[in-house]
């Protein structure tokens, strides 16, 4: 990782709710607005912000954990800021705020957790995680 990473440093990013973004289970639409797994999403991003300067060539972040507390709802068409800072750095550990908010004020709080590591590794984890194991030569 790159030097300079400094505690309180911040990202923004701004999201329009769509409808693709609504809470649904199985297709339908349970409550027309911004849901918990899109706020997830959003959260991780902005928090990854936070680490793209730093990477070096080979290496790259990898989510280890986020938890959110989706506070309020935010309808169809509303604009939702997702500010992270960061609030902690040890080894190749990330934590990272994160806020969501409205016109109304904010609708959630989380900690995202990235890991930062050698794409090499990555490529042998995700290389032993595969569905589809390696044929196996018969005799």
């Amino acid at each position: 990782m790159r030097r300079g990473m400094e505690l309180g440093r911040e990202e923004t990013i701004e999201i329009i709710v769509t409808e693709d973004m609504f809470a649904s289970f199985e297709g339908e639409v349970v409550h027309p607005v911004y849901s918990t797994v899109a706020m997830t999403y959003h959260m991780e991003w902005v928090s990854r912000k936070i680490i793209l300067p730093f990477l070096e060539d080979d290496e790259e972040g990898m989510g280890a954990s986020v938890k959110l507390n989706h506070l309020a709802p935010s309808t169809l068409g509303s604009i939702v800021t997702l500010t992270a800072t960061l609030e902690g750095l040890f080894d190749n550990v990330v934590l990272t705020k994160v806020t969501a908010s409205n016109h109304n004020g904010i609708i959630g709080k989380g900690e995202v957790k990235q890991v930062i590591l050698p794409k090499k590794m990555i490529a042998e984890k995700l290389k032993s995680a595969s569905l589809f194991p390696k044929k196996k030569k018969l005799i």
